[in-house]
């Protein structure tokens, strides 16, 4: 029977997994839970739980460094339970023959309805009044804006910026996308170049993926571009943005406000100093925590256990040709 080491804590399991998959799972090998009941960031410690084992199911926090692959020599797979494998040493699985596996993006959807959640926050006063009343404190009646006639910017043309931008245009909202390496075509929306966007948006919306290109993309530069009754929400990532210069283009009143589902903090949580603040609206990097979102991401790491029991190189490989151990699953059989 193939032996299955799942990495998540217990309140990964319960969040970011679910009974469910893990039912399934149990159904094809034996598996081997996280015992320590903490993230297994020490490549020693994650190798001597996973001792014994051919696949090894990863949660986004926990890394996959060389050192973890040198010390690994039973395991065939290591499978990503999440779209972000940046933490995993890849080049250095692939020396060892191990596959290294990620899963597919179940949660456009929810992230993009959080998007749409946060900028109605912004433009309302939500959670500020929510404060002020659960304080004792009756709050005043501010004028709000309507996201109706607004116009959204969304930087980054992915999976969930092509779920936000038609949620905006449903609302009413002039819809503007600045991507480089797509064309934007679909109807309604209007493919702008990054400095258009940051001028011309009432909300600019962080959906471009962290790559060396786009850190601290949004710096003291691109923050002085944007009117200053804008407001930024980051749905992306917390390496996006210059925190710095974000909190003094919030001091200073050069952007209405921000919103944020990411930052600098441990697992991309929104940094306390920013969070803290009247004018930003944050959340605990929730944007796909959903049952359907959490699922989906689950679900796949199963199939892909599926897959490789059958001998075959399941979706979401990303190292194929160089996982040589793939013959050791799926009765000696090589993966294609």
């Amino acid at each position: 029977m193939t032996r299955i080491f799942l990495t998540h804590t217990p309140d990964m399991l319960a969040n970011y997994y679910g009974e469910r998959a893990l039912a399934a799972l149990r159904g094809l090998g034996e598996v081997r839970l996280n015992p320590t009941g903490a993230v297994l960031d020490d490549p020693d410690a994650l190798a001597g739980c996973a001792e014994g084992c051919e696949l090894v199911v990863s949660d986004r926090q926990t890394p996959g460094p060389a050192r973890f692959f040198e010390r690994a020599p039973d395991l065939v797979a290591f499978l990503r339970c999440a779209v972000d494998i940046r933490n995993v040493d890849v080049p250095a699985a692939g020396r060892q023959g191990i596959l290294v596996t990620r899963a597919t993006p179940g949660f456009a959807a929810s992230v993009a309805e959080l998007g749409v959640g946060l900028m109605i926050d912004l433009a309302r006063g939500v959670s500020a009044s929510v404060s002020a009343y659960r304080a004792g404190i009756a709050p005043p009646a501010r004028m709000g804006r309507q996201l109706r006639g607004a116009t959204l910017g969304i930087v980054g043309y992915g999976i969930i910026g092509r779920t936000l931008a038609p949620l905006g245009l449903a609302l009413g909202m002039r819809v503007l996308v600045s991507d480089p390496n797509v064309a934007i075509d679909a109807p309604g929306l209007k493919g702008v170049s990054f400095e258009t966007l940051l001028a011309e948006a009432d909300f600019v919306a962080l959906l471009a993926v962290a790559t060396p290109a786009t850190e601290r993309l949004i710096d003291a530069a691109a923050l002085a571009r944007m009117r200053p009754s804008a407001c930024l929400v980051n749905l992306s990532r917390g390496e996006l943005v210059d925190e710095a210069a974000l909190e003094e283009a919030l001091r200073s009143g050069r952007i209405a406000g921000a919103a944020m589902d990411v930052g600098r903090a441990p697992d991309q949580m929104p940094s306390h100093r920013l969070a803290a603040r009247a004018d930003v609206v944050a959340t605990p990097h929730v944007g796909g925590l959903t049952p359907a979102a959490i699922e989906h991401q689950a679900f796949d790491t199963v199939e892909q256990v599926r897959a490789l029991i059958a001998g075959e190189a399941p979706p979401g490989a990303v190292n194929a040709d160089a996982a040589t151990r793939l013959a050791r699953l799926g009765g000696g059989r090589s993966a294609p």
